[in-house]
């Protein structure tokens, strides 16, 4: 909480604070509480997972670009989620709180009534599966975060390591108890940032599909042969809302190019696993080759990103045209 209130002081951050506050005011004067749930239940703000369990398949890119402007670009277009990398990019937690308050899209707040985050923004953390740190998991989340990308996970142990530290301890009336969370109770900025009561904030921020009303999507990286070798434990843990191929650095641990006979079919190995697991997979694309990764079965393609860049502007296209089909 005392870090709460030292950001509320920071110059470049009065405004989105100031922002958010004024959108919530509209939307429960304007709109009603009713309108920011569903008759029955509450209604969905994290839009991937909406789409996902559907069954639809969505496009989304890593960026590295925290500016509000980029925010701001990012909220407006066409995909359905971003993640934000500090693995390859410095670990600045103020940038990042700055760039999850910019995502507020107030006017479609406005639209919709409710609440709903289109684009939700997920962060790829820096450590790997081997060398965890929750205390960063906590932070981002804390931040309000809609998921976290985990890095080259190998093992079982690992996996659900990753889904313990996103999640709370279970209250004791809950019916998804594992895998039983770790995650501190500190959770004000992300709770303001949803637009939630921090007891209501509590209950939804869960690992969805482990709790089906879940609203944090965890993405568990395998990208390296011990994850291929270890994929069907790996994809038994509940909780992992994405597999994500890291096919550069699964290229590297098999020591051949990208693309080489060898990588393509640990890649299908991967995908084929996840199939059989009914969990989603998710890989990097192009333009040249997202529909053949969305006809092999990939509900989840990742564009080429730093900025909506032309490049990634006509694979999100080509995208779309075969998700379409």
């Amino acid at each position: 909480m005392f870090r709460f209130a030292i950001y509320a002081r920071l110059p470049f951050v009065p405004a989105p604070w100031a922002g958010l506050a004024l959108v919530m005011t509209i939307v429960l004067s304007v709109f009603g509480v009713t309108s920011v749930l569903a008759q029955g239940s509450p209604a969905r703000l994290n839009g991937a997972i909406e789409k996902l369990a559907r069954g639809e398949s969505i496009a989304g890119a890593i960026v590295y670009d925290f500016s509000l402007f980029g925010a701001r670009q990012f909220a407006t277009s066409d995909l359905d989620f971003v993640i934000l990398d500090m693995e390859h990019q410095a670990m600045d937690f103020e940038r990042l709180q700055t760039f999850l308050l910019g995502m507020t899209d107030r006017a479609a707040i406005a639209e919709q009534g409710s609440l709903a985050v289109r684009v939700p923004a997920l962060v790829r953390i820096p450590t790997y599966g081997r060398d965890l740190d929750e205390s960063i998991v906590k932070q981002v989340l804390d931040l309000g975060a809609f998921g976290v990308m985990f890095p080259a996970i190998e093992t079982r142990e690992q996996a659900l390591q990753a889904v313990r530290s996103a999640r709370y301890p279970p209250s004791k009336d809950a019916t998804d108890l594992e895998p039983r969370g770790l995650r501190g109770n500190g959770n004000m900025p992300a709770a303001w940032a949803w637009g939630l009561s921090r007891p209501e904030y509590t209950r939804r921020a869960d690992a969805w599909p482990a709790d089906p009303e879940g609203e944090l999507l965890l993405m568990l990286q395998v990208e390296t042969m011990e994850g291929v070798r270890n994929l069907d434990e790996i994809l038994s843990v509940p909780g992992i809302g994405v597999l994500f191929i890291g096919p550069n650095d699964l290229s590297y641990s098999l020591g051949v190019p990208s693309g080489a006979p060898e990588h393509e079919a640990a890649i299908q190995t991967i995908l084929r696993a996840c199939q059989s697991h009914d969990v989603p997979c998710a890989i990097t694309v192009n333009s040249g080759n997202v529909a053949q990764r969305l006809r092999e079965g990939f509900r989840v393609v990742s564009l080429g990103s730093g900025g909506l860049q032309v490049q990634m502007d006509d694979a999100l296209q080509a995208a779309r045209e075969e998700m379409q089909r």
